[in-house]
């Protein structure tokens, strides 16, 4: 091999290991920032990884929110019709959260397979309910607070 070739040879080298270790750090940074959406009946089921954080969405069952009174500290069952989960939570909880909407809660699960969560989103407004829970819903067969001409177009 001629000094050129070899020359040529050690650049495409760096490059192909630049490359690669380029690659695996990008993808272990994705993998520690994926939220996989989890329904109540899987993680009941047992389908989702403890200690691991995820999403968990469905609607706030109806007389399930118990409030400390002296702290931000809270409870709350999520329901996706076939089965529910508890979520804790401590925090503010955003203006549009309430019993018998749709929410979605990121957190880590415990052995008890409760979520304690350290963010929940609710939906911004009155037809919308986000995808990974309205089709959890379908599957369970419940449609929830949507209004009958309103669930196709929250898809």
């Amino acid at each position: 091999m001629t000094p050129v070739r070899k020359k040529r040879a050690y650049w495409i080298l760096a490059l192909v290991c630049g490359a690669g270790a380029a690659a695996a750090l990008a993808l272990a940074a994705l993998r520690e920032n994926i939220n996989l959406f989890y329904t109540p009946s899987q993680i009941a089921a047992g389908d989702a990884p403890h200690g691991t954080r995820i999403r968990a969405g469905g609607l706030v069952e109806t007389g399930s929110l118990k409030r400390t009174r002296d702290s931000l500290a809270l409870r709350f069952s999520v329901t996706d019709g076939a089965r529910s989960i508890v979520v804790r939570y401590q925090g503010i909880l955003p203006d549009l959260f309430r019993e018998g909407q749709g929410i979605v809660a990121m957190g880590r699960l415990d052995d008890d397979g409760m979520l304690h969560a350290d963010e929940v989103l609710a939906k911004h407004d009155e037809n919308y309910m986000p995808p990974e829970a309205m089709n959890a819903l379908k599957q369970a067969g419940t449609t929830g607070q949507l209004p009958r001409g309103k669930q196709e177009s929250a898809q």
